[in-house]
This record gives structure tokens, C-alpha cells and sequence, in this order.
């Protein structure tokens, strides 16, 4: 299995759980969780996984849990990461 790691830019406490690729290939996870006592890095990685589609298990916060940009590792190449977030 290749893992990866994705930078992404989380915005907690949002109206909705959405994903969003911009046209610089920065990635946007929008999450309605609070950023306290890790829901909002939690609803991240169940979000990831199920647009990914792995289990949640799989994804995980390795660096910035208490940041807005973070990155995330993921049990895929990043080619594939990525066209798998733009059809989600």
C-alpha cells in the first residue's frame, strides 16, 4: 500500500462537510465540527476517507492538529488521492 500525504486547509465549524480542490491544487476541507477536543480533526479524516473511499481508519492527521493547514496520510498515491477528491 503507498501512503501519501496531502496539505490541506480545514475550515471548522462550517454549514456543511465539503471538500473543495481549487484551481492551484490546494485542497479545502470544510467541516461543520467544532475545532475542540479533536472533532473537527476527527469529521476530517471520516470526510477524506468516505470521498477517498477507504476505510477511516486509513487516514489520519500526522502534522498541524491544532492548525488551520495540516496534511493529512492517506493510503494512496497522490495522483490518485487527488482524482478521487475532484469526482467526490
Amino acid at each position: 500500500m503507498a501512503l501519501s500525504r496531502l496539505t490541506i486547509v480545514v475550515r471548522p465549524k462550517a454549514n456543511r462537510n465539503t471538500v473543495v480542490i481549487d484551481e492551484g491544487e490546494a485542497i479545502k476541507v470544510q467541516v461543520t465540527a467544532a475545532p475542540s477536543d479533536g472533532a473537527a480533526n476527527a469529521a476530517v479524516e471520516s470526510l477524506l476517507a468516505d470521498a477517498l473511499g477507504v476505510a477511516r481508519r486509513d487516514v489520519r492527521v500526522v502534522r498541524g492538529r491544532a492548525a488551520r493547514v495540516k496534511q493529512v496520510e492517506v493510503p494512496l498515491e497522490k495522483e490518485e488521492a487527488l482524482r478521487r477528491l475532484r469526482g467526490a
